[in-house]
């Protein structure tokens, strides 16, 4: 039995031994000889240096007889066996060793023993040959390739145009299209009609026209879509004339888009509830365009009646607003907040126990994509009806006030109760609009006694009237009373520091303004007024901040600008002042203030035809700025165009004719440019009106002298009274004047006619008028005709703004401006 079991697992080795993969290992090895192992020598060294290897040994050692041979199935033949028949171990019969079995999974080969290394994972033979691809020419192959093609181009337009990218979304459509008919041309070749694949034609003309339509090709977008809507099998081609008639609705052609809106509507099924609802929608919106308020209304209502919705019954109330049906906007307004809002309001967002699990949950589903869309849906909701509001108000009762009323309680009877406060603010606003500041006042007290919230809100705003009214008193104990009733509100923190601004406590001002700013820390009036705080306290570095922050948030604000600029000024860096003012001109190109003060720094800065440029541009704008005026008649003095600057000085004449000034500045551009004649008529007019000024008659003496007249002598009286009338006066002055200043400036004063300097002064601010001190009686003829030698000769000889020093003889030294007359 055993025998016969032994034998099972025996096989019979192949007669071929030449690719034998064992061949070799049954060769007899000196290493199973146990009897001489000391003596082996390649042994001891083995043993002793843990490598090496032996040297084959070919002795044969007798082995005993057996009479048939036994081998392997992969193994030559072998005559060793045992006296029950099966394989004999550690036995060697002539020469040959025992056949071995289940060695080539461990990776033992033929040449093993021709000094090879170990290698059972076959990694000596390198890697292994790459897969051949699978090559086939068939048309189905090629097709399928092909169609694979068109839908991966399909989505990179589609991608493409997510990202913005709407020409390259176009020709990747484009692109699809021209793969999708090769391969429809293909296909009708080897298959019927009714294999083509339909899908894939309607997905690629609808990509192309939508692309169409993202890059404004509306006359290719129609097109395409008529492809679509006429072909037959396509099933839900009907519902593109949707597309088509937002694309005539964008082209103002909406008689048409009403007609493919109708059409598509026919086509869409009652299943289809809010496809349905937003067609009718659209087909409102275009009555709307066209003042088919009656057609748009019926589509409205039959929306309101169907699936009331906020947009509807917002476009119903204004048609009905549009044809001034005031009890239909009544019943279109409470329709209008009766629609349900469809959120969750905050109830779900308080805890009802000190769960830390169920806090943490709340917390973090407070602000969370749903919580976010509730919100805005809400905000929404509230904008509509707050407009609806105002809108309709004066329109439904007698008067505004009535029909706000009934705006409010109808509110106060819906689930939106908590937007009555909101109106009644509102209608306070509205007041203020209508600048009926007493009713404003009257409603906003109403608060007083309200919750928390609107009683903060109408304090703020009574704070702000009355500061506004300059009544700072009220204005502060109602901004008191907002800050007691919300110390979070931001608006009520402003206020307050507000009314301790206009009280002179800077700093205390400063504290409420940081507190509204860690509030609410985009409450740019906060900032605003923070910086003008610092900016009082001279604390010019961190006013300069402050309007940094409120720059990178409003970046366009032309007070913010201007107090950047202003603020560079006072750091005496001219350079970054003109920069921030080049800056707000573009935001406020007319504005003349700012191109006066340009031309202000840039004649600071010596660059005079800069500043002649922005004082050119602020005078023509607003030709009244007498700064500007005084400028520029400096100006042309100064280049000696006296002609040219006759004119701002006459228009400052205009504006201010009670000052006598400007009128002798226009007589002395007479004279300095030669024209004797008029300036003695402008002297004369001047005489009329103001027949006690002094220098007015000592310029009419010099002319008449100088030309001859015969009323010298008469003026020359006029002059001695006046002198005389002026003597007078300046004593009664300095008599009723008590202590050194006042005696000092009398006799500065009285030194105006005994003694001052010669000629007619004008500095950049024109303050000081032309006048003369020397005795008129004493001037001769010979003294007069030197003083007007050549007045108009060549350009060298004419008067220049740097005067030279002239002799004491010549009484006419005036007619040269002094170096502190020039224009700064």
């Amino acid at each position: 039995m055993f025998h016969r079991k032994m034998m099972q697992n025996v096989h019979p080795a192949p007669e071929n031994n030449e690719d034998d993969l064992y061949s070799g290992y049954n060769d007899y090895n000196p290493m199973f000889d146990t009897e001489d192992l000391e003596n082996d020598v390649a042994l001891q060294q083995a043993a002793r240096t843990s490598h090496g290897r032996r040297p084959p040994v070919t002795a044969k050692i007798p082995a005993t007889s057996s009479p048939r041979p036994l081998a392997t199935g992969f193994g030559s033949k072998a005559t060793l066996t045992s006296s029950v028949g099966r394989p004999m171990t550690g036995t060697i019969q002539d020469g040959i060793s025992r056949p071995m079995t289940a060695v080539q999974a461990a990776g033992y080969t033929k040449a093993a023993v021709r000094g090879s290394s170990f290698d059972p994972l076959g990694q000596a033979r390198g890697p292994a040959s790459p897969l051949e691809k699978k090559t086939s020419d068939s048309l189905e192959e090629k097709m399928r390739q092909l169609e694979k093609k068109v839908n991966e181009l399909v989505e990179e337009s589609c991608v493409a145009n997510s990202c913005g990218d709407l020409k390259l979304a176009l020709e990747k459509a484009k692109e699809a299209g021209r793969q999708e008919r090769e391969l429809l041309r293909q296909r009708e070749q080897i298959a019927p009609p009714e294999s083509i694949n339909l899908d894939l034609t309607y997905t690629v003309l609808l990509n192309l026209a939508s692309q169409y339509v993202a890059n404004e090709m509306y006359a290719e977008a129609l097109t395409t879509y008529q492809v679509i809507v006429k072909n037959k099998m396509f099933s839900n081609g009907g519902i593109l004339k949707v597309n088509m008639g937002n694309i005539y609705l964008k082209q103002r052609n909406y008689s048409k888009a009403i007609k493919f809106y109708r059409m598509a509507l026919d086509q869409i099924t009652s299943s289809h509830k809010q496809m349905r609802i937003k067609i009718m929608e659209n087909i409102g919106v275009a009555f709307i365009k066209t003042g088919q308020y009656v057609d748009a209304i019926s589509s409205f209502e039959e929306i309101m009646n169907i699936s009331p919705n906020l947009k509807a019954g917002f476009n119903l109330i204004l048609c009905y607003f549009a044809i001034g049906n005031g009890e239909q906007m009544k019943k279109a307004f409470k329709n209008l907040i009766e629609v349900p809002l469809e959120v969750d309001y905050e109830d779900k967002y308080i805890s009802l126990n000190d769960d830390l699990h169920t806090n943490l949950l709340i917390e973090a589903i407070k602000n969370d994509s749903l919580s976010q869309i509730e919100r805005e849906r809400k905000s929404l909701a509230e904008e509509y009806i707050m407009t609806a509001a105002k809108l309709i108000a004066p329109a439904i009762e007698t008067s505004f006030a009535v029909g706000y009323d009934w705006c409010v309680d109808a509110v106060k009877a819906s689930h939106y109760v908590e937007l009555a406060n909101d109106l009644e603010i509102n209608k306070a606003t509205t007041y203020l609009r209508q600048q009926n500041f007493n009713q404003a006042l009257e409603t906003l007290k109403m608060f007083e006694k309200k919750d928390s919230r609107v009683k903060s809100a109408a304090a703020t705003n009574l704070s702000f009237l009355y500061y506004l009214g300059n009544e700072l008193e009220q204005a502060t104990n109602y901004a008191d009373l907002a800050v007691n009733s919300d110390r979070y509100n931001p608006s009520a923190l402003t206020n307050k520091g507000n009314t301790v601004f206009a009280n002179g406590d800077c700093e205390k001002a400063a504290e409420f303004y940081k507190e509204a700013l860690r509030n609410d820390s985009l409450c740019t009036e906060a900032l605003y007024n923070l910086g003008l705080a610092y900016k009082k306290l001279n604390r010019i570095d961190e006013a300069l901040d402050c309007f940094l922050k409120l720059h990178a948030i409003l970046p366009n604000s032309a007070q913010v600008l201007y107090q950047l600029a202003n603020i560079y000024q006072i750091m005496e860096d001219p350079n970054q002042a003109i920069e921030w003012l080049l800056q707000l001109i573009s935001v406020v190109p007319t504005d003349p203030h700012v191109l006066s003060k340009l031309g202000n720094l840039y004649d600071t800065e010596g660059d005079k035809s800069q500043a002649f440029h922005y004082y050119c541009e602020s005078y023509r704008y607003f030709p009244s700025n007498i700064e500007v005026i005084e400028w520029l008649g400096a100006y042309y003095i100064d280049t000696q165009f006296c002609e040219k600057a006759i004119e701002y000085f006459e228009r400052a004449a205009l504006i201010l004719p009670t000052q006598v000034k400007w009128q002798l500045m226009v007589a002395s551009c007479y004279r300095r440019s030669g024209n004797y004649q008029k300036a003695l008529e402008k002297y004369k007019v001047i005489h009329r009106k103001f027949p006690e000024n002094v220098e007015c008659l000592r310029f009419l003496v010099r002319l008449c002298t100088d030309m001859g007249l015969k009323e010298v002598q008469e003026y020359i009286t006029k002059l001695k009274k006046a002198e005389k009338l002026k003597e007078i006066r300046e004593q009664r002055i300095k008599s009723g004047r008590e202590g050194k200043e006042g005696a000092a400036r009398s006799r500065k004063e009285g030194s105006g006619d005994s003694g001052g300097t010669k000629g007619e002064r004008l500095s950049a601010k024109l303050k000081v008028l032309p006048g003369t001190n020397e005795p008129y009686e004493g001037s001769s003829s010979k003294e007069i005709d030197a003083s007007y030698a050549d007045p108009l000769g060549p350009q060298p000889e004419r008067p220049k703004t740097a005067a030279r020093k002239r002799t004491e003889e010549d009484d006419f030294a005036d007619e040269e401006l002094g170096e502190d007359l020039l224009p700064e």
